[in-house]
């Protein structure tokens, strides 16, 4: 089935918190450092207000959460996107960064910026992304992330005309 979108509510916070520990722990981490991230990956209730969810077959499937960085510099920050295990592969994260990409365009960024996980870093490569840098993790210290970021409008249309198959599975 296509997966939809739709608002995030107050009173799903701790339903996206989970999956958002479910997608990390998707990659192997062990239990220490799944717990060291748990702060990092629960929503409060405004954020998961804030946030899009993408549902699939009647579950919710994934989300994404959006923040102004710089509104100077027209920078926003793509705080936090996972999907569910369960959904990878069926186009949810696509469609999750293409509505990222599209909102960011209506707030008037020019880019939208994240933190990746290394695991997910070829996925956001593969539909327009450019590693600009790392930075230090928040959650464990000595870990570093890439930092990536999103044209806005020359990622809206590098999405749009794009074709990639199963672009949610990791990169071999």
């Amino acid at each position: 089935m296509t997966p939809s979108l739709r608002p995030g509510t107050p009173g799903e916070a701790r339903l996206l918190s989970d999956l958002a520990l479910r997608s990390k722990a998707h990659w192997g981490y062990d239990a220490a450092f799944l717990a060291a991230c748990r702060d990092d990956l629960t929503l409060g209730a405004g954020a998961a207000e804030r946030s899009v969810v993408a549902e699939a077959d009647g579950r919710v499937a994934g989300f994404h959460l959006l923040l102004a960085e710089d509104s100077e510099a027209r920078v926003g920050r793509l705080e936090m996107l996972f999907v569910d295990p369960a959904a990878l592969g069926g186009g949810v994260g696509r469609l999750l960064v293409q509505d990222a990409v599209s909102r960011a365009a209506a707030r008037g960024w020019r880019t939208l910026r994240l933190d990746a996980d290394p695991h997910a870093e070829a996925f956001y490569l593969r539909l327009g992304a450019r590693r600009v840098g790392e930075v230090p993790s928040t959650a464990v210290p000595g870990r570093v992330l890439p930092l990536l970021e999103l044209d806005v409008a020359a990622g809206s249309v590098a999405l749009r005309e794009q074709v990639v198959e199963d672009v949610d599975q990791p990169a071999p």
